[in-house]
């Protein structure tokens, strides 16, 4: 089964490794910070919020893109002035919004495609090759390497105020879990559902306030220094840490 779900998520993450999250997203609030939010504005009521969505991501899906065919010609004139006003804000606060493709060295994804390659020739390799279910090696594990960049739109990397989107995969989950590390990731389901992502699209996350994860389906933005300083763990290694200053849902 491990097997079958590893060959689903790599032929996932290879076909979007250069998909773009980018988004025309929430507002232009700034992201509440861990000592900021009222009782209907902060960030864990709006999960609680998100929880009642009429539906989810896949397992697998990546950070959606809004879709403008969807919207009246009033409502995209009204987006794309929330969008300025939220970019101004951002911009004001001395952030800069990636993607996850920004965070690939040059021809990493040719690199982690050919890993992938020679990974699904071992599990399905000739008569007599292959894993067996259910034996030590039948286990989805994590493919990639640590390569990282030195620059992003020319910024140093290190240290790099920035705002990126993704899900959370916390170290520890429960009713009343506050957490201060987890994991974000560019698709649902990673480390927990389906295998981790590359180690150079995987980001730790730490934090000085523990927060509350209340919804791990919902997309959220992550904002905070960037540092390039590799974390390992059981759920997955990463070549990438933010200390986190503020996050907010993803608007899409």
């Amino acid at each position: 089964m491990k097997q079958i779900l590893l060959a689903a998520s790599a032929l996932v993450l290879v076909s979007g490794l250069t998909a773009c999250s980018e988004a025309s997203e929430p507002p232009a609030s700034a992201p509440q910070s861990d000592a900021a939010g009222d009782a209907t504005g902060s960030p864990d009521v709006q999960l609680a919020r998100a929880e009642t969505a009429d539906s989810g991501p896949e397992i697998g899906e990546r950070v959606p893109e809004p879709d403008e065919r969807k919207s009246s010609g009033s409502s995209i004139a009204s987006a794309s002035a929330a969008e300025k006003a939220r970019a101004d804000a951002v911009a004001a606060r001395g952030v800069t919004e990636i993607g996850w493709e920004e965070l690939m060295p040059e021809g990493e994804e040719e690199r982690i495609a050919e890993m992938y390659q020679a990974q699904m020739a071992r599990l399905y390799g000739g008569p007599g090759g292959g894993v067996a279910e259910g034996s030590a090696a039948d286990q989805a594990i994590q493919i990639g390497t640590f390569n990282r960049v030195e620059e992003i739109l020319g910024q140093p990397a290190d240290g790099m105020k920035i705002r990126l989107p993704g899900y959370t995969v916390p170290f520890e989950y429960g009713k009343d879990a506050q957490i201060s590390e987890f994991l974000l990731v560019p698709y649902y389901g990673a480390c927990l559902h389906a295998p981790p992502p590359p180690p150079n699209q995987t980001v730790f996350v730490k934090t000085d306030k523990p927060i509350k994860l209340k919804d791990l389906s919902q997309a959220v933005w992550i904002e905070g220094t960037l540092r390039t300083e590799t974390q390992k763990s059981d759920l997955a290694d990463a070549a990438y840490t933010i200390e986190m200053t503020g996050w907010e849902i993803y608007e899409y």
